[in-house]
């Protein structure tokens, strides 16, 4: 049961800082306010968790909410109680003294939201005391975690059916990121969802790069990218942990702030590691595939991968915890054709034919990722059911188109070698070959007195390299996994060396200047020319400290897109800073002040006259006194229209004379904003004028109104 007269807006402004929904957030919103079963698949940084907190804040109850590990629990909880919401979490990780104060809430009704593994809610007696506490909803997150066809199957999440069968009037919502047909249908099933309306919204992340670079000195391309990214946080995915500790090491001698976090340690240090990452005083971690599942860190700037992932879904999960802001993030996935040999060895080893037949298949569809010489992102959002008509023009296939060339004769060079090795070298021993390398291993087997030693000296190694991968791309050599990656022949080999079959080879041209390119953007550094670029550094700065003294997470204060808001907007009151996207009322009141003051600061260094508005504000004036609309300036200038607000609301409020206020707002909504003044008794606080009008005089009109106001009884707004 909800709230009266209270909208989903209204929450959403009012806790959350935001004016706007994404995706299809609000559709699941109202879905589940209207007691309806959902299932919700979103991608990482959609937002799915706004799907169930901006509801748990609606309802009158208990919002229970089945989360896998205890770092999404904690960092989700943290950022609900910055928030000002009443949240708490139920793990192996609290001591009986703050599990019994939890409890003592749970029974008093002052907890919204209770996160709680599916492990302890069977573990402990909550499952048959949920009737206790008035639980308006329950939401499973990661629930492809339900099913054995999924790529993170967990039993514990099969027998979460028992809360439909034991409650079957309080609506769930089950969410994951990654989940093709099957996987939809079996959460559907296996949680006993009646009527579940299904919401799948688009899987493209238009703010990450997609890159795949050749696996050769991936240690010195690494540095190269992370050099782009000072003080800033990333994750270096590795397949074992030898390499996480390896990568760490090399990249702490190299003067890069690194840990390394896998299985193999102590949980103690895992957890000091996590924390460390979230908490931004490690800023590089090298890890194996599990480490960041349910992290809510939104400021991660990179994810590479040291190795070819077993497949798409964990692939686009793993990307998906870069960017979560919305802001520009890399990806970058090594590709090397030892990583393939290393997934068979442990494909090979499932007995279920079947389910070793799907992780085939599945291994497959990422070589074919990795191997596309079309926009990876069409490749990529192929895999998951949705068509891209456009080129994304963010992956290093579209910022290189490829050109082809003849590659016959090259092509005809390494057939005839592998063939008169009878089919018995890998792919670096028929390079020596081609080359006329007399190496021990070419030597030893006699492969030197063969025809065509020697017959490709003129071509480089690294160009064989490229030029024997595009050849197994195309379908005219095979590797034999299962047989140390020997180099096989096929039917369409025997065509290609009869002449029935042409190749056509990207250009090691084209392929040189695709690399060049990747190198000079890795080698690009972050310089502060813009202004606003400089304050935002400022208040990163800020934030840190003002995180750290608080024992959380930088980004439960601000978000970096926040950050950059303020930044772009310089606010100068709590008014204006509300206007601020991720700035609710809760977060407005305990940093509001310290925020405006480094903005002030800021502008008082820069400006010299911070009663004045700035340059920029002064180029909004002349347009606005072209009388302009506000529309029309923003789009010449290329800002937002609440940053235009913002500026013209500045002006009015240091030089009056400058604005004509009703230009802005009505002779007769003036008075109604005056008697309502009266009748609300105080001057300062937008949102009860709003609701007072019911939204029909917007936030804009009442800034204006409310200066306007102040100034004409010569009073001073204080907040």
């Amino acid at each position: 049961m909800t709230e009266i007269n209270k909208s989903p807006e209204f929450y959403h402004q009012k806790n959350f800082g935001y004016k706007t929904f994404k995706n299809t957030q609000k559709e699941i919103i109202e879905n589940v306010l209207a007691g309806n079963d959902s299932v919700v698949l979103m991608p990482t940084g959609g937002g799915k968790s706004m799907c169930f907190q901006l509801p748990a804040c609606m309802m009158n109850g208990l919002t229970i909410v089945i989360s896998p590990l205890i770092s999404l629990m904690k960092d989700q909880v943290e950022a609900l109680k910055t928030n000002g919401i009443e949240a708490e979490f139920l793990n192996s990780s609290l001591s009986a003294e703050a599990e019994m104060q939890i409890n003592q809430k749970l029974s008093q009704n002052k907890i919204k939201l209770l996160y709680i593994s599916p492990e302890r809610l069977f573990s402990s007696k909550l499952i048959d005391q949920l009737h206790l506490y008035n639980v308006s909803l329950i939401a499973i997150d990661e629930a492809h975690c339900i099913t054995g066809w999924g790529h993170d199957f967990r039993p514990e999440y099969s027998q979460l059916n028992v809360l439909k069968q034991n409650y079957p009037n309080i609506p769930v919502i089950a969410l994951t990121a990654t989940a093709d047909r099957a996987v939809r249908e079996d959460i559907v099933e296996v949680l006993g969802l009646k009527n579940a309306s299904t919401f799948i919204s688009s899987f493209d992340r238009p703010n990450l790069s997609l890159t795949v670079l050749p696996a050769q000195q991936r240690l010195k391309k690494i540095i190269e990218i992370i050099s782009k990214y000072p003080d800033q946080s990333g994750i270096i995915y590795c397949s074992s942990r030898k390499q996480t500790e390896t990568v760490a090491t090399k990249l702490n001698e190299a003067g890069f702030d690194t840990a390394c976090y896998h299985a193999g340690l102590d949980q103690l240090v895992r957890n000091k590691v996590q924390e460390d990452f979230i908490n931004g005083q490690v800023k590089i971690i090298c890890a194996t595939l599990a480490f960041g599942m349910g992290i809510d860190k939104s400021d991660v700037r990179f994810v590479l991968h040291y190795n070819l992932p077993k497949n798409l879904e964990g692939y686009y999960q793993e990307i998906g915890r870069a960017g979560r802001d919305g802001l520009p993030a890399e990806t970058v996935l090594f590709y090397g054709y030892g990583d393939v040999a290393t997934q068979m060895y442990f494909i090979d080893q499932i007995s279920d034919l079947h389910y070793r037949k799907i992780q085939e298949d599945k291994l497959r569809r990422i070589q074919e990722y990795a191997e596309a010489q079309i926009c990876r992102r069409k490749v990529l959002l192929a895999y998951f059911s949705e068509h891209a008509p456009n080129d994304c023009g963010n992956c290093d296939v579209c910022q290189n188109p490829p050109k082809y060339a003849v590659g016959t004769t090259e092509a005809k060079m390494a057939l005839s070698a592998i063939a008169r090795t009878n089919e018995d070298a890998g792919m670096t021993t028929i390079i020596d070959i081609l080359r006329g390398n007399a190496v021990a291993g070419v030597i030893e087997h006699g492969f030197d007195k063969i025809k065509t030693f020697g017959v490709g000296r003129n071509i480089s190694a690294s160009n064989w390299a490229m030029y024997l991968q595009q050849f197994i791309q195309q379908g005219i050599i095979e590797i034999d996994y299962r047989h140390r990656n020997k180099l096989k022949l096929n039917a369409a080999s025997v065509k290609v060396l009869t002449g029935q079959f042409e190749v056509q080879l990207v250009s090691f041209e084209t392929i040189k200047k695709r690399n060049e390119a990747l190198k000079q953007k890795r080698k690009e550094k972050v310089l502060f020319t813009d202004p606003d670029d400089e304050l935002f550094e400022k208040l990163r700065i800020l934030r840190k400290t003002l995180a750290e003294k608080a024992g959380k997470p930088p980004f439960t204060v601000f978000s970096d897109v926040t950050l950059k808001q303020m930044a772009e907007a310089k606010p100068t009151n709590i008014l204006s800073l509300l206007d601020v996207s991720g700035v609710g009322e809760h977060k407005a009141k305990i940093y509001g002040e310290v925020f405006l003051n480094e903005i002030a600061a800021f502008q008082l260094k820069r400006n010299k006259k911070p009663s004045k508005p700035g340059d920029t504000h002064q180029v909004t004036l002349a347009l606005y006194r072209q009388n302009k609309p506000v529309s029309e300036i923003a789009k010449e200038r290329q800002l937002s229209e609440g940053t235009i607000y913002s500026h013209l609301l500045d002006i009015f409020t240091n030089e009056h004379e400058a604005i004509d206020v009703f230009s802005f707002v009505s002779p007769s909504e003036m008075e109604k904003i005056r008697e309502a003044r009266i009748t609300l008794q105080q001057t300062v606080q937008l949102k009860p004028y709003y609701e007072f009008f019911n939204g029909e005089i917007d936030y804009n009109k009442l800034r204006f109104a409310l200066v306007y106001l102040d100034r004409e009884k010569q009073e001073t707004i204080t907040i």
